[in-house]
């Protein structure tokens, strides 16, 4: 056999780094950015990649705080300007949003959320009722008034029930601000943060629950506080206050949709039907107004004192087409929320790059019960909760307001939010409706008392929520899962088993008692997993399993770009032919001709 010589194999002319991969594959020093190992103070500044709202740092002094806040060039104070200007632009347009998702989720879900309200329910279905309202509503102010109403119109909701309910309005309207931390999806550092931010409210009111609603069953304690408190108590007839926010884009989203709250108060007060709204009779063609229609529609209304129609009025639209309607407003709210908020982060993101988290977190460092007022205050005049802490969750998942920050805030808007219950109860029949709305102040107060004063119990809910924050790390697809468990598939499955157990039959009683013993017995054994199987551990392998099968997908085109840039440069430097499959399939079909030929 005759020798063969060895192939020499020379350096490559140009280095095979030059080549331009994927973003992953880039240089460390391309792709690692500023970090404070850079500076020889070793400082963190906002928006370094090792940045964490976790270290530790030193205290910064209001001097150093107020030079940083005011002390710019001409051209600094353009760029800021500029900058303030497009975040109250954004900001308004946000506050839109969720105005337009309040509204589409009433009109979408009016009928079924007035079905839901009724007095024969038992506590843990009231509780329930309160959640999933809130839920199909989007507004725990729109659930707590017609709590408050139907306390007051004939005693439709007991004082009882009335609470329970309320209990439960509290839960549901932190799925709010959940849905808007989905926003921060394209960045898992600010998804951990900003779902850690959203879901401590979540917590608090969980574990609130867990405490008080026993106790309220068992003692009645609310009750009779509030009893005590409303005995000498009067109402009158007055006129509802409306937040400035609410006169700020209350305009432009009357122009688009308006929602009519009498179809769910009639319904939850059976009075009428979802059907028996409809067909709206308006007088002439064309142009319909508020007066032409003798202020009588379906569940989409025209505003009274403007005298209009909204533009997704119709007159001859049926419930089923204002539905659609309200899902399609619903669908946009979030694409305008989601909008909003990314150009919200990018522009503040923008303004806060470069500068000491010493300084961020001194401006941003409130006493925590001076932090309660300002929360409390601030849900006060723009009589949402949803709206505060939905404007609140961006800036945690930026890292510009700790966690720490966020949890009195949000335990403010707790507070604040009652206001609107209030003056509900204030204008209405009875003392009864105020009693409730009362009830609803306390049971917040109370969980206050319980969860912060006290550091260990303060960490509870903290600790929670940053646990649900990390889940998120794992697997991106978490919030999704723990909203429609947490707020749909939960408060369904408590209220199936207390719709059996209220029907008179004995076979659905003992259906419903079998259902609690099955579930009783799979929650001991997937706790006992949990704990002593490595159960937690598995959840996380099969969630992270998950998460890197997503993002193979989505880096599958720029690795194949990285790996077929390799081997050409491979193959052009060792002169390998490599045949491309046409070329080879053309040269077979050709080599087939010769032999046929031949």
């Amino acid at each position: 056999m005759a020798d063969t010589e060895p192939i020499e194999i020379e350096p490559l002319a140009e280095p095979m780094d030059e080549i331009e991969p994927h973003a992953e594959h880039e240089s460390d020093e391309e792709k690692r950015g500023p970090s404070r190992k850079d500076r020889p103070t070793g400082s963190t500044h906002f928006g370094d990649t090792d940045f964490s709202v976790a270290d530790e740092y030193g205290d910064a002094t209001w001097g150093e705080v107020c030079r940083t806040c005011c002390c710019h060039t001409p051209v600094e104070w353009a760029w800021l300007s500029l900058g303030i200007v497009g975040v109250l632009f954004l900001l308004y347009f946000f506050l839109f949003g969720l105005d337009l998702l309040g509204t589409g989720a009433k009109v979408m879900s009016g009928c079924t959320a007035g079905e839901l309200f009724g007095d024969d329910t038992n506590p843990i279905a009231g509780l329930m009722v309160g959640i999933l309202a809130t839920v199909l509503l989007q507004s725990s102010s729109t659930t707590t008034s017609i709590i408050v109403s139907l306390v007051g119109e004939g005693g439709a909701v007991s004082v009882n029930q009335g609470i329970y309910m309320v209990m439960g309005a509290n839960i549901g309207t932190s799925v709010t601000n959940t849905i808007v931390a989905m926003g921060q999806m394209g960045d898992g550092d600010q998804l951990e943060r900003a779902f850690a931010g959203a879901t401590v409210h979540d917590m608090f009111n969980f574990m609130a629950v867990a405490i008080l609603l026993p106790l309220e069953v068992i003692t009645g304690y609310l009750n009779h506080l509030t009893a005590a408190m409303v005995k000498n108590a009067s109402t009158k007839e007055g006129e509802k206050w409306e937040g400035p926010v609410k006169k700020l884009v209350s305009p432009l989203g009357k122009r688009v949709i308006i929602a009519n709250k009498k179809v769910t108060k009639a319904i939850a007060n059976g009075e009428k039907t979802c059907s028996d709204f409809y067909p709206m009779n308006c007088e002439g063609s064309g142009d319909p107004t508020y007066k032409s229609c003798g202020g009588n529609f379906g569940l989409i209304a025209c505003d009274k004192d403007g005298n209009f129609c909204p533009a997704f009025f119709s007159e001859d639209a049926s419930a089923s087409d204002d539905k659609v309607s309200g899902g399609v407003i619903f669908f946009i709210s979030i694409i305008i929320l989601f909008t909003c908020l990314l150009g919200i982060v990018f522009i503040l993101q923008k303004m806060l790059l470069g500068m000491s988290t010493r300084i961020i977190y001194k401006a941003t460092d409130v006493n925590g019960y001076l932090a309660m007022c300002i929360g409390a205050g601030v849900t006060m005049v723009v009589q949402s909760s949803s709206i505060t802490t939905s404007t609140l969750t961006p800036l945690v998942g930026m890292g510009a307001l700790r966690l720490e920050q966020m949890f009195p805030l949000t335990l403010g808007a707790n507070i604040g939010t009652t206001l609107t219950g209030i003056t509900a109860a204030m204008v209405a029949d009875t003392i009864d409706s105020l009693q409730v709305a009362l009830a609803h102040l306390f049971f917040n107060i109370s969980g206050i008392v319980i969860f912060y004063p006290i550091p260990f119990m303060r960490k509870l809910p903290l600790a929670a929520a940053r646990r649900l924050g990390k889940a998120t790390r794992v697997w991106r697809g978490f919030p999704i899962l723990y909203i429609f468990v947490m707020f749909v598939l939960v408060p369904l499955f408590f209220l199936a088993i207390s719709a059996l157990f209220e029907e008179d039959t004995k076979g659905f009683k003992v259906l419903g008692a079998f259902i609690v013993i099955v579930t009783g017995l799979l929650l001991a054994y997937m706790t006992y997993w949990c704990m002593y199987m490595d159960g937690q551990e598995k959840c996380g392998v099969c969630m992270a399993t998950r998460e890197r099968k997503r993002v193979a997908l989505n880096d599958l085109p720029d690795d194949m770009d990285f790996l077929k840039a390799r081997v050409e440069a491979l193959t052009e430097h060792t002169g390998f032919v490599v045949e491309d499959e046409e070329e080879a399939a053309a040269k077979e079909v050709s080599e087939e001709e010769e032999e046929v030929n031949a």
